[in-house]
């Protein structure tokens, strides 16, 4: 899985003209699934953003959690994360999860999140969708579980 997360002041999506999910404060996740995701990446990266220390304390300090912090997250699946670019001009997506298995994952994740306490509103799966934020920072912040899960023991 790969997650880009963009510390906001607030996000929004849109579809067909209708905003069909905002938030204040907290989290814009773009969430990529790739063909061999599961349990054990949603899982770890679930308990990794719900944990993240990204939020400024009242020293100025990076200290805080976005539950600490009360914030929300906007989840926005986006398979576009698993581009492949070595080849030509035109990105291949051969690493991304299939639309069937990829929308389960990311709904399973999301799930994850609340499980978390964590306020989820999301996107529109499979849909054009225009997302507006407001970077607080800027902050932002890139997840693999490639590269997290690669020297961690099982």
């Amino acid at each position: 899985m790969r997650v880009l997360i963009q510390r906001v002041t607030k996000a929004g999506v849109v579809v067909g003209g209708r905003e069909i999910a905002s938030i204040g404060r907290g989290l814009l996740l773009l969430v990529g699934i790739g063909i061999n995701d599961g349990e054990k990446e949603m899982n770890y990266l679930a308990q990794k953003i719900a944990n993240l220390r990204i939020f400024e304390d009242g020293e100025g300090k990076m200290n805080l959690s976005i539950r600490q912090v009360n914030g929300q997250a906007l989840s926005v699946s986006q398979f576009t994360l698993y581009a492949n670019t070595k080849k030509g001009n035109r990105p291949g997506f051969d690493r991304s999860a299939d639309p069937a298995t990829a929308r389960t994952c990311w709904e399973k994740f999301n799930g994850l999140l609340r499980h978390e306490g964590i306020d989820v509103r999301e996107g529109e799966f499979g849909s054009h969708m225009e997302v507006a934020l407001v970077n607080d920072g800027p902050v932002t912040v890139w997840m693999d579980t490639d590269q997290l899960l690669a020297g961690r023991s099982q």
